[in-house]
């Protein structure tokens, strides 16, 4: 019988986690400009990054921090709102989350990059307290590419917390 502390250090492959999520953006969603909220593709992106780190580790995590979270464009009333995110990396207890944002325009079928962030979400016990995970394994060019870029990315992270 495994223990947990083994079952959390089995590496797996990044597609376990990879999530996806579309939506209609509605006028109530948008502000003065008819362009979807910032505060609501933050939301959007929390969630999603959620889902994708408790996908990795099938724990209940909580998110430490969001960093690298880039608005590229904006995304109009009447378009979709297409998330992607996957765990990149993993340290002991907590996973780095990308996510990808494109809008897209139902009509036309043109999809634009529209913003793109880095979560830090962590793993939590049935104690509430942070718990091991798994490591992860890139599997395509750009996952390993965001995987060896995420050590350099992590240092930066923990040099800022020092610095606060």
């Amino acid at each position: 019988m495994a223990t947990e502390a083994q079952i959390a250090t089995e590496a797996r492959p990044v597609g376990q986690s990879r999530t996806f999520l579309t939506d209609l953006v509605f006028p109530p969603d948008t502000n003065h400009h008819y362009t979807i909220f910032g505060g609501k593709v933050m939301a959007y992106v929390d969630k999603i990054a959620c889902i994708a780190a408790m996908r990795h580790c099938r724990k209940p995590v909580v998110t430490a921090s969001s960093d690298s979270f880039d608005f590229l464009a904006p995304i109009k009333t009447g378009e979709a709102i297409n998330l992607e995110a996957y765990v990149t990396w993993t340290h002991n207890t907590s996973m780095e989350v990308f996510v990808k944002v494109e809008s897209e325009n139902l009509l036309t079928g043109e999809k634009r990059m529209t913003a793109r962030a880095y979560l830090t979400m962590i793993a939590l016990d049935e104690q509430g307290k942070p718990t091991l995970v798994p490591a992860v394994i890139p599997e395509t060019e750009e996952e390993r590419l965001q995987h060896e870029k995420a050590k350099h990315r992590y240092a930066l992270r923990k040099q800022r917390k020092a610095e606060l």
